[in-house]
Order: C-alpha cells, then structure tokens, then sequence
C-alpha cells in the first residue's frame, strides 16, 4: 500500500518534577516508541508532547531534541487539560511519522502510571 502518516500514541509519568526524572522518562518513552514501531527519527514529521499541570522544570520537546537525529523534528510542548482526579505527573507525546505500516500495526506505548491511561492496550515491554 505505501509508506502513510501514521500517530503513534505514548505516556508515561514521572516520580518527582526535576529535570533528571523527566529526562529519564522522555528518553525511555521515545526509546520505546521507537523499537516498538521500527522507526527512523529521519521519517518523523512532528511530535506534540503535553504535560500535566505539575510539571515545570523543563519542556520535553527539550529533551527530545537533544536526542541523535530529534534536532530537525518539529516539536511542540503544551500543557495538558486539567480533570479533576486525573493522572498526575504525567507526559503524554502524540508522533506523526511517515511509515510502511498500516494503523493497527501501530504499537502505542503507555509506561508507568500511565499504562491505566489505556488498560485496552496490550503492551508487553521488551
């Protein structure tokens, strides 16, 4: 069928805001995203990242960038919506990315805390 733009889905949390605990959580959560869906930075389009509203240390997009081939990747940071009772300390990245394979051959990644953001989603860490 060709090479589509697909979104890849991705959340995690963070023990603590510093900057060590979500740089961590950033490079697992791209890590991750990347292995499980055999992605070449080089054929991302963009990346969204949001946070929840207890998390100011630093933006993701930061960290992301500072990653091998992230440095031409469009980013962008916004603050996620804030529900009553919902997950704290939490990052959640939207990638769109020019890939082979069909939408449900997508792997979404939900680690940590935010793996109860999606308990329909199957996902066996590596």
């Amino acid at each position: 069928m060709g090479w589509r733009v697909r979104g890849i889905r991705g959340a995690t949390t963070v023990e603590a805001n510093t900057y060590a605990a979500l740089e961590r959580a950033v490079i697992e959560l791209m890590e991750e995203i990347e292995a499980q869906n055999d992605i070449d930075p080089r054929e991302i389009v963009s990346a969204t990242f949001s946070v929840t509203t207890d998390i100011d240390v630093v933006f993701p997009a930061k960290i992301a960038r500072s990653r091998s081939q992230w440095e031409n990747v469009p980013l962008l940071d916004v603050q996620q919506m804030y529900v009553v009772g919902s997950l704290a300390r939490c990052i959640r990245v939207l990638i769109h990315v020019n890939t082979p394979l069909e939408q449900h051959q997508i792997k979404h990644v939900y680690l940590n805390g935010a793996r109860d953001l999606r308990p329909d989603l199957v996902y066996v860490q590596v």
